[in-house]
């Protein structure tokens, strides 16, 4: 088990937003005796798919929603199904327009660099 500061360190995210995912519902870590929040493997591992979701421009409210619909249980696999399919057509969308724009770019590059090289 590991503490929020461990967490943190690990996954590369601060501590308010360890908070920020449990009072959203995200996550719920187990409470020690002590009240602290405490985090196994299995939370980590959730953790880093919820971070590769944000990465990916899920929006926090999508996340939310599946996170729910995972503690509402098996009945709900269609739905979670879904919601990602429909974020992974999300992320296709995204790669088309960032080669479109890196394409544009070596274009951009190349044109200064053979205008500067004919200065020379």
């Amino acid at each position: 088990m590991h503490t929020i500061g461990e967490v943190a360190k690990i996954l590369g995210i601060s501590t308010h937003t360890l908070r920020y995912y449990e009072k959203e519902k995200i996550i719920i870590p187990v409470r020690d005796a002590s009240g602290d929040r405490r985090y196994n493997d299995s939370h980590l591992n959730w953790l880093r798919f919820v971070i590769k979701l944000k990465e990916t421009q899920m929006p926090i409210a999508k996340i939310k929603k599946y996170a729910a619909l995972f503690l509402e249980g098996d009945h709900t696999t269609l739905d979670r199904l879904n919601l990602l399919k429909e974020h992974k057509h999300s992320i296709k969308k995204q790669i088309r327009t960032l080669k479109a724009a890196d394409e544009m770019l070596e274009h951009k590059i190349a044109s200064y660099k053979d205008f500067i090289s004919k200065r020379d």
